[in-house]
């Protein structure tokens, strides 16, 4: 009887054996050579800021560099495309803060801003900032918007191109503050505050990672931060309210995102060595660039529900503000 027993276990220890084979996970996906993080504007910028600090950290991760490409031009719809279209193999990602404003303002994107990308995971968020050059007059927001009244056209604003969310906060100081000044796009972030620098422009919204340096050093004047409340990166900076500027209010945030066709499996390995780049590198990424991870972006839907929503967003301060796409 026992030998009988045993047999039936054996045999039925042999017939679940391959079941329980193919019930084991697979193994999880690990890069075997570079990954590129293509940021869309030219490097000084917020997004390349933030995208080099992530990918520092998201290399030891992943075992293998994760390389920095900048891909500037047409407002970061360039190096978007490029993503788009890349082969979904995981080798090929996008930082972009600007990718929920470009709808909003360009009239013909060469891709579907939600539906061509899955996301990975969300760098963190900031607000803007209003500067002035520091040979300009105004030392408050109120003094700014009378010497603007007064001078209809007479100063450049400078962005980070058409479509950016500096463009967008542009457009949202423009029309609330009810001032005239003259757009001038440049190719990034980085260009855009060098030309506030100079002189070249006089007034900006900048992010705050690409203009932090240049606040705290003297080179730029902060009147406002863009946020209800005032910035740890910058507490000497009053609130857009403070400022008098209570509806002027502006965030960016920074998703990174990979083509849609990205396999799931890829898909949560990259967001797994991203999300813990990001939290390793918090404390760096708000001293340095003024941007603060938050929670509840641990899925690709949660991610790509935020985009659509900023699209949402931006697109209804664009039309309150009169701007078409174009």
């Amino acid at each position: 009887m026992q030998t009988r027993r045993r047999t039936l276990s054996l045999a039925l220890a042999a017939g679940l054996a391959p079941s329980v084979v193919r019930a084991q996970p697979a193994p999880a996906w690990r890069p075997n050579r570079p990954i590129r993080l293509i940021v869309p504007f030219a490097p000084g910028g917020s997004n390349d800021i933030v995208g080099r600090i992530v990918a520092e950290a998201a290399s030891q991760s992943l075992g293998q560099p994760v390389v920095v490409e900048n891909r500037a031009g047409a407002g970061s719809v360039i190096g978007s495309e490029h993503v788009a279209r890349a082969a979904p193999d995981g080798y090929t990602v996008l930082i972009n803060s600007s990718h929920s404003t470009v709808p909003a303002i360009v009239a013909r994107v060469p891709y579907d801003t939600v539906r061509d990308f899955t996301g990975v995971a969300v760098a963190g968020f900031s607000p803007y900032v209003l500067v002035v050059n520091p040979q300009m007059a105004p030392r408050t927001g109120q003094e700014l918007v009378a010497l603007l009244r007064a001078n209809p056209g007479r100063f450049n604003f400078a962005t980070a191109g058409i479509g950016s969310g500096v463009h967008v906060g542009g457009e949202l100081f423009r029309s609330l503050a009810q001032v005239q000044v003259e757009m001038v796009h440049y190719r990034g972030g980085g260009p855009g505050v060098a030309a506030l620098v100079s002189n070249e422009s006089q007034v900006g919204a900048p992010t705050m990672a690409s203009s932090l340096g240049q606040v705290r050093q003297g080179g730029l004047r902060a009147l406002a931060v863009l946020a209800e409340q005032r910035s740890p990166a910058l507490p000497n900076v009053p609130s857009a309210p403070e400022a008098g500027l209570p509806g002027v209010i502006l965030e960016e945030f920074f998703p990174i995102l990979a083509p849609a066709a990205t396999p799931a499996p890829i898909v949560a390995a990259l967001g797994t060595a991203f999300r813990a780049a990001i939290q390793q590198s918090a404390a760096r990424l708000t001293e340095v660039a003024g941007v603060a991870p938050r929670p509840g972006f641990e899925t690709a839907e949660q991610i790509m529900r935020l985009v659509a929503d900023g699209v949402q967003q931006y697109t209804s301060i664009l039309r309150a503000a009169g701007v078409q796409p174009e």
